[in-house]
């Protein structure tokens, strides 16, 4: 068992990821840097945040993140514990990076593997949930070095014209979520 040392020295155990099949029923846990080391699929969750004005709240990963740092992304994402629903890890991760709560809603799930160059893969049955909200998070440095609001409209464009500035699930799941939030309205 690995463990880290937290706030006042209390030991706590590494973080662990769900592993799933292909219809994501659980079949065990794994480390989290062990399961993107073997790219592994386990299950994963991606909150989107919009406004009223139907613009997404995005956060710039921060610089000192293992994977992917320093680039924009959906409001938040992360891994479900187990014995955790999609939703309430979706709040956890919500307050703990992005420092708001807005009630989020599950939209869809769907597969998804991508290399990064450090050797690590990304290989997850992802749950996509939307929430509403107004509210400027309070981010917390150590996970989020920036945020901004941004058209979905100027997304797609952006994402188009400048593609290395985002994270590779983000632009996978943009995608989907854009068309899905359009078939929506119809």
């Amino acid at each position: 068992m690995w463990y880290l040392l937290g706030n006042f020295g209390e030991i706590m155990e590494k973080e662990k990821v769900v592993l799933v099949d292909l219809e994501d029923r659980q079949i065990g846990t794994m480390e989290k840097i062990e399961a993107h080391a073997k790219a592994v699929l386990h299950r994963a969750f991606s909150v989107f945040v919009l406004n009223a004005n139907q613009e997404l709240l995005l956060q710039q990963r921060a610089l000192d993140k293992y994977h992917s740092p320093g680039l924009w992304t959906n409001t938040c994402c992360s891994h479900q514990r187990e014995g955790e629903t999609s939703l309430e890890a979706g709040d956890r991760r919500m307050m703990e990076e992005m420092g708001i709560t807005v009630p989020l809603k599950e939209l869809f799930t769907f597969i998804y593997k991508a290399t990064f160059d450090n050797g690590l893969t990304e290989h997850e049955l992802d749950h996509v949930m939307v929430g509403y909200g107004e509210q400027d998070p309070m981010v917390n440095p150590d996970e989020v070095a920036a945020f901004k609001w941004m058209s979905l409209e100027a997304i797609e464009k952006d994402l188009i014209e400048n593609p290395k500035n985002y994270t590779v699930w983000f632009a996978i799941i943009f995608d989907r979520f854009y068309k899905h939030i359009k078939n929506q309205k119809k």
